[in-house]
């Protein structure tokens, strides 16, 4: 079994349990997804199967779109409605045009803090085994690319965006300092992943869907699978004549 399923993860399901529950559906050798989302995000979630293994890396680099949901006054130490509230501060009145400067002053090349409760890993122990207990933890910033932020909605507590990144962005830092930007903290309340390059229009597939497939007909799942080389669109095509191909081997 060699390709690639979007899959639209569900909400509370981790990356790497939905990862097993596709390999086990098609009965894969190898498997492995194009980064992580979390428990409480949905959406796409490319899962590379077999040879298409080989192209995971690539699509981990990708471009990615998100739709959040933000909800300004509330800090939690998670930084998102799973974790505990640790402050809570008045929201200022905000026009749509203060609104729109906060966010733009986040596009661009900028400077990002992971969450203390995070999958990144120091000396082989995940942030979030380490923030669990209480450990005091000093993160570093990274830099990161937002290419787009966009307000969606805004109710004066609760903002909706879509936000196009760069590899390695969190959400869920971008709700925290966007809150501490305007001055009144926020944390993440919701995530949705739209797309992942060079999957712009994503035909995603849910597990459900997945399982009924797999009961119905080895063949009406196959269907499910696009070809390595749809991971590999958005690169440029060199065509080898024989001579050539075989100089590669």
């Amino acid at each position: 079994v060699h390709g690639i399923v979007l899959l639209d993860k569900p909400q509370g399901l981790t990356s790497n349990r939905a990862l097993q529950v596709v390999r086990g559906l098609f009965k894969a050798a190898k498997a492995g997804h194009t980064g992580s989302l979390d428990p409480m995000a949905t959406g796409l979630l490319p899962i590379c199967l077999g040879e298409a293994t080989k192209i995971a890396g690539l699509l981990l680099g990708s471009r990615k779109a998100y739709e959040a949901e933000c909800l300004m006054g509330v800090r939690t130490n998670t930084d998102d409605a799973e974790g505990e509230a640790v402050e809570e501060r008045a929201v200022p009145m905000l026009d749509d045009a203060t609104l729109d400067a906060h966010l733009r002053s986040f596009s661009g090349r900028i400077q990002q803090v992971p969450p203390a409760y995070s999958a990144l890993k120091r000396d082989g122990v995940p942030m979030y085994v380490r923030a669990r207990r209480g450990e005091d933890l000093e993160l570093e910033a990274r830099e990161v690319e937002i290419h787009a932020i966009e307000r969606l909605a805004f109710d004066g507590k609760r903002l909706r965006l879509r936000v196009e990144c760069g590899s390695g962005t969190y959400i869920r830092s971008l709700a925290r300092d966007l809150g501490e930007r305007i001055g009144c903290g926020a944390h993440l309340t919701a995530l949705r992943r739209t797309w992942v390059e060079p999957f712009r229009e994503p035909r995603m597939y849910s597990l459900e869907e997945l399982h009924q497939r797999a009961d119905a007909e080895p063949a009406a799942l196959q269907a499910c699978l696009l070809p390595l080389e749809a991971g590999l669109a958005g690169l440029p095509r060199l065509d080898l004549d024989a001579a050539q191909g075989s100089a590669l081997e």
